[in-house]
């Protein structure tokens, strides 16, 4: 299970490597303030995973990556299943020292439907050690996501 874990979150760290990140509006972000931010930020419901975020500090500049998992059900009897979607970079980061804020690409969510959407806004808030909520400004629907953090 674990090594599925890492061949799911493969794609995620290439990503959060290779796609760009900014820093906040005062033009940087102190390193210590980001070593709090960055790493991998799961989060589930019903024992089923929803979001895995990765969250990396590229010198300068935070860098990241999301995937969300789409639910799925072959009968209304049958129990949901997670299936990974495509990770997708996150766009204008900033972060505050306590608020992650940033936009990932709605295109490719629903195709074709969605070919033409505006990026969809989200915000990760610390709550307390290795513990955050993540919010989807976009659709401002239910309660936050409850995010857990670890290394991997």
């Amino acid at each position: 299970m674990r090594i599925l874990k890492i061949v799911y979150l493969l794609p995620i760290l290439l990503s959060a490597y290779f796609a760009p990140g900014q820093t906040n509006s005062t033009g940087s972000t102190p390193s210590a303030s980001k070593a709090v931010i960055t790493g991998v930020w799961r989060g589930e419901m019903k024992n089923l995973p929803v979001v895995a975020l990765v969250v990396s500090d590229e010198g300068n500049a935070l860098s990241g990556a999301a995937l969300f998992y789409m639910w799925k059900r072959e009968t209304v009897n049958e129990p949901f299943k997670a299936t990974p979607g495509i990770p997708e970079p996150m766009l204008n980061i900033n972060f505050d020292g306590k608020t992650l804020y940033f936009q990932i690409s709605h295109r490719r969510s629903h195709p074709p439907s969605t070919l033409s959407d505006p990026p969809s806004r989200f915000h990760l808030t610390l709550t307390g050690p290795e513990k955050a909520e993540l919010v989807n400004d976009s659709e401002h629907q239910g309660p936050p996501l409850e995010m857990i953090h670890s290394e991997y």
